[in-house]
């Protein structure tokens, strides 16, 4: 393990308590004002924080009434000195205000950051999900063997 991989995986906890606290702020910290964002959903691709952060407002607005839960699995990373790569499988659950799971969906995560400002930092996300062959339709729901 490289000396940044320890960093880099601090930005995933950082990732996960931003989701749950719903918190734009916490969440937009962890990228580059430059970031290109190519995200499993509605928008080809979001160039910059300003469309980004309008992106997550929306999101997190989206689910006033309970918690948001980000999960990973798969996890796998790779740091140098000046570059760092991750990808993972992530959960996103929407959580009750009583605990209860309402719903989940798994994307493939890719990130590549950056040191700036005494911290690694996203400057590239892709999200994305499979589509199957037979409906062109996305599978949101991940099978645990693979």
């Amino acid at each position: 393990m490289s000396k940044a991989e320890g960093p880099v995986m601090q930005v995933l906890e950082a990732y996960k308590a931003a989701v749950h606290e719903k918190d734009v702020d916490a969440f937009m910290h962890l990228y580059t004002e430059d970031v290109r964002v190519f995200d499993a959903w509605d928008t080809w691709s979001y160039e910059g924080t300003a469309a980004w952060r309008k992106m997550i407002e929306q999101w997190f607005a989206a689910h006033n009434t309970e918690r948001l839960r980000a999960s990973m699995d798969a996890v796998q990373a790779t740091a140098g000195p000046t570059l760092a790569v991750v990808s993972a499988i992530v959960t996103y659950t929407g959580v009750s205000a009583e605990g209860e799971e309402l719903r989940a969906v798994h994307n493939r995560l890719s990130w590549a950051l950056r040191p700036e400002g005494g911290a690694w930092k996203i400057f590239h996300e892709h999200t994305s999900a499979p589509i199957g062959f037979n409906d062109l339709k996305a599978i949101l729901q991940r099978d645990k063997a693979t």
